[in-house]
C-alpha cells in the first residue's frame, strides 16, 4: 500500500471518530428542584476538584436582554487549577478554551438536564497530543461527576 493510501485512510478513520464522539456529557435527574440538582452538582465538582469561577444565568439574561421566557438554564464555568496549570503550560493561549462549561436546565418540572463540555472532543481541533492527555482525564472526572450525581 502506498503512503498516500495509508495516509488517506488515517484521516477518514479520525474523521469518522470524531463524528461519532459528543461534543458534550450528559445525565438526566428526576425527582429534584433545580436548586437541588446545582447543589448536588456544586458538591460533586468540588469532590473532583474543580471550583466554580463564572455563572451564568440564561433564563435571567434572555428575559432581560430579549423579553424571551426560558425554564431554569445555567452555566457554570468550572475549573480544576491543577489541570489549568499543566495546559497552560503547554499552550498558554489554551485558556481560550477554559474553564469548562457545566450546564443544569430544567426540562419539565423536577426533571434536568447536567450536561459537561467533552475536553477530548474540544482538544481534537487543537492537534497536539500532550494536550490531549490532559484533555482525557479532565474528561473522566467531569464524567465521574456526572455518574455521582
Amino acid at each position: 500500500m502506498s503512503y498516500y493510501f495509508l495516509a488517506k485512510m488515517a484521516r477518514l478513520l479520525n474523521h469518522k471518530k470524531r463524528q461519532a464522539m459528543r461534543y458534550y456529557n450528559s445525565k438526566t435527574i428526576n425527582g429534584k428542584t433545580f436548586e437541588e440538582v446545582r447543589k448536588s452538582v456544586e458538591g460533586a465538582l468540588k469532590d473532583a476538584g474543580f471550583g466554580i469561577l463564572t455563572e451564568i444565568d440564561l433564563q435571567k439574561t434572555m428575559k432581560v436582554k430579549l423579553d424571551k421566557d426560558y425554564l431554569p438554564h445555567t452555566i457554570l464555568g468550572a475549573c480544576n487549577p491543577v489541570y489549568a496549570d499543566k495546559v497552560l503550560s503547554i499552550d498558554p493561549s489554551i485558556s481560550t478554551m477554559l474553564p469548562c462549561n457545566v450546564t443544569i436546565r430544567e426540562i419539565e418540572n423536577e426533571k434536568h438536564e447536567v450536561s459537561t463540555i467533552n475536553p477530548l472532543f474540544a482538544m481534537e481541533g487543537v492537534g497536539n497530543a500532550e494536550l490531549r492527555v490532559h484533555a482525557g482525564e479532565i474528561q473522566d472526572k467531569l464524567q465521574g461527576m456526572l455518574d455521582r450525581l
